[in-house]
């Protein structure tokens, strides 16, 4: 387990996945925010090799893991290319493999409301809400979207009130949770977009 990073039994273990293409404020305030409010230990930032739903491969991975310890300095956050190392390429075998190997840790996986409304078109995306907690964040205009959305509408009983949001780490999936609150409107897209993201 030469480069995993390091979890001891019973901590409480948020996974944040996703290319980084860039990374940005965006994915510091998710993260901060999930720390705070799910009661954390820990998040894992898992830099992906390349995001099976999107055509243009990112930038190279060792500079997006540079630029993502720049921007996330954190003591209690760890930035990871454990999908690179597992092989992994869908969320669901990252997850799946990640259990194996940490099967005392409890984790939670984190997104953004914006992925909430279109996490029915990740490959085994029923299995991840019936497998590890799930810790949503909120974005610009994607909230209510996001509260109608097929896996909200599917998994509409397993849905935690925010106000118990610590509780997260220790449900028995399917179990999931949709923060409020401040959130910070920028995207990756919209950074390449402008071109303030050289590859």
């Amino acid at each position: 387990m030469l480069g995993f990073p390091k979890a001891v039994n019973g901590m409480r273990v948020g996974l944040l996945g996703g290319s980084f293409d860039p990374p940005h404020a965006g994915h510091v305030h998710i993260t901060r925010q999930a720390l705070r409010r799910f009661g954390l230990d820990r998040v894992w930032w898992l830099v992906s090799p390349g995001n099976p739903l999107k055509a243009d491969g990112p930038a190279p991975i060792a500079q997006r893991m540079a630029a993502c310890r720049e921007i996330m300095q954190h003591p209690k956050v760890e930035v990871t290319d454990i999908e690179v190392q597992l092989g992994t390429r869908f969320t669901a075998d990252t997850i799946e493999a990640l259990q194996g190997i940490y099967p005392k840790v409890n984790f939670v996986w984190l997104m953004g409301a914006d992925n909430l409304a279109s996490v029915h078109k990740w490959e085994r995306w029923e299995w991840i809400f019936e497998n590890v907690p799930v810790g949503v964040t909120s974005r610009p205009d994607e909230h209510l979207k996001a509260a109608g959305s097929k896996a909200a509408i599917k998994y509409r009983g397993a849905r935690l009130p925010a106000l118990n949001a610590r509780r997260l780490p220790f449900q028995q999936p399917p179990a999931w949770c949709l923060l409020d609150g401040p959130v910070v409107d920028i995207s990756s897209t919209e950074i390449r977009a402008n071109g303030e993201w050289i590859k």
